[in-house]
């Protein structure tokens, strides 16, 4: 049995490492500092491989590394390092490092190293004195971009294609998938629309036992209340007029997998009813069918507001609310990953380029400042959506600032604070309010075609309002009111409708006929 010693200030690291390699056949010993990661070397028999933080709490990784290749210089050393440390990589590899890993962390990327590294030991391919693709100090800053190692691309994705982000956000968000992607519990992924949830659940089932089975989704807010169970139950033939034949429904479809029901609330109640019992009793009957169906699925939903108020609203069954509440994962938006933003803008760069069939290589440092300063209400959808239009629009082969949207490029000037909104209908003063009958020069307001502005004239006192247009004053108050429900509910389309007294559909077309997105 092969040993790896794990040296990391992190316990819980340390923790869950020991338990995934034992798992997996290994003997696992662990230091939680750099002295006693090297005390322990002289214990027992040496390690068969090295897994060290780059960064410890009583010495940085280049320290123990020379520590490690002097005592065992036969022995692979795998460091841990942040994700954008390309210099730090560059050292340790020169130091004699065989490979560096990322954070977050991948257990089976792990797995995949350690297992590589070991075999290029018994293969006699391990360097003791250091990589000779890696540059020596010297020419670290001329050549870091053209070194053969470390062999890692920016920005980072899974196999599903998510990516994985360097913000604290994106860390915590991919440690919660990790731990309980592995169980079989059921799990709420809250976040606002286009925030990636449906991309957070397949990645839980990317990373579950069930990830050779099916992954099936479905959008509970886009099916007629009438094809509800059809959809999600199936139905046999003749069971309704229009039942021609069989119909497989999403449950039997991802028998042995994980079905996904985005915006779950949406189900109307009785739907919530016949949903109740199968993920009680694990088994349905298709609509008109008599034989009960087993079936083995794991359920992740998602929602843009919590359960736990639609809830106590009457809208969501409370038995089904704690079924389903096993675990939750809330995805953060993309105004919380500032540090994503331009690794999400290179990948969505590339997939476009691709799809236009066009050379597009990165982006002028006018968009950079741009996207990192716009907060991005419509999160990562609004982000692929922009670089699509841009990527088309633009001539050469960077994205430029006149290929975005006006809205974005012009964000700062059009931003307002809460309780500074002065709409177009707002009142003119026609008095002077020191009570002389007439303004001084610099005060005289005017009324102003801009929404919010009240502009000084030359001196001349209005003497009547302009004209009321009774629809013009009813679309400026409805455009207000629009505003205010957006920014109260931070901006959840879903939660804005229901304060309005509209429907979702209602307030998407006032919103394109405002400009509001």
């Amino acid at each position: 049995m092969k040993k790896i010693l794990i040296i990391d200030d992190d316990m819980d690291i340390c923790h869950l490492l020991k338990r995934f390699l034992s798992k997996n056949g290994y003997e696992v010993v662990t230091a939680h500092n750099g002295a006693n990661g090297i005390a322990t070397l002289s214990i027992g028999a040496p390690p068969d491989l090295v897994l060290t933080d780059f960064r410890l709490g009583d010495m940085e990784g280049v320290e123990i590394l020379s520590h490690i290749k002097s005592r065992l210089p036969s022995v692979p050393v795998l460091v841990i390092t942040g994700y954008s440390d390309i210099r730090i990589a560059v050292n340790v590899m020169k130091l004699g490092a065989y490979d560096y890993i990322t954070k977050p962390l991948f257990p089976q990327e792990i797995l995949l190293t350690i297992q590589k590294a070991l075999k290029s030991v018994e293969d006699g391919d391990v360097s003791q004195s250091g990589d000779p693709s890696v540059p020596s100090a010297e020419n670290t800053d001329s050549d870091v971009v053209s070194i053969e190692k470390p062999r890692k691309t920016l920005p980072k994705t899974t196999a599903s294609g998510y990516i994985v982000g360097v913000s604290a956000a994106a860390a915590s968000l991919m440690r919660q998938i990790e731990l309980v992607a592995p169980t079989n519990y059921s799990i709420i992924v809250y976040g606002e629309s286009g925030s990636g949830k449906e991309a957070v659940a397949r990645l839980i089932h990317e990373r579950s036992n069930r990830r050779n089975a099916p992954f099936v989704a479905m959008d509970c807010g886009a099916i007629p209340r009438e094809l509800a169970n059809s959809e999600l139950f199936g139905h046999e033939k003749g069971s309704f007029t229009g039942a021609n034949a069989v119909k497989i429904g999403h449950f039997e479809l991802a028998d042995g997998g994980t079905i996904f029901l985005d915006e779950v609330a949406n189900l109307p109640y009785d739907v919530q009813m016949s949903l109740l019992r199968v993920v009680q009793e694990r088994k349905f009957r298709r609509v008109g069918g008599s034989k009960e169906i087993p079936i083995d699925v794991r359920f992740i939903v998602a929602s843009n507001e919590r359960l736990s108020e639609v809830m106590r609203r009457g809208k969501f069954r409370e038995d089904l609310y704690h079924r389903f509440n096993e675990f939750s994962i809330d995805a953060p938006p993309l105004r919380d990953r500032a540090a994503d933003i331009m690794l999400f803008a290179e990948q969505f760069l590339v997939q476009t380029s691709a799809d236009l069939g066009k050379r597009m290589v990165g982006f002028e440092p006018e968009v950079v400042e741009i996207f990192n300063k716009y907060p991005w209400f419509g999160n990562v959808r609004e982000l692929k959506n922009v670089i699509k239009r841009a990527a088309l629009l633009s001539d050469g082969d960077r994205i430029q600032a006149t290929a975005l949207p006006f809205e974005i490029v012009n964000h700062a000037k059009l931003a307002f604070a809460e309780g500074d909104i002065l709409p177009l209908s707002a009142t003119i003063l026609t008095e002077n309010p020191m009570g002389n009958g007439d303004f001084p020069k610099e005060m005289t307001p005017q009324y102003s075609s801009n929404i919010g502005q009240v502009l000084p004239n030359s001196g001349t006192k209005p003497t009547s309002l302009p004209p009321i247009n009774l629809k013009i004053a009813a679309e400026e108050a409805e455009y207000e009111a629009i505003v205010q429900v957006l920014k109260k509910v931070k901006y959840n389309k879903s939660r804005a409708a229901e304060e309005l007294g509209i429907d979702r559909k209602t307030l998407y077309n006032k919103l394109k006929k405002y400009g509001i997105e």
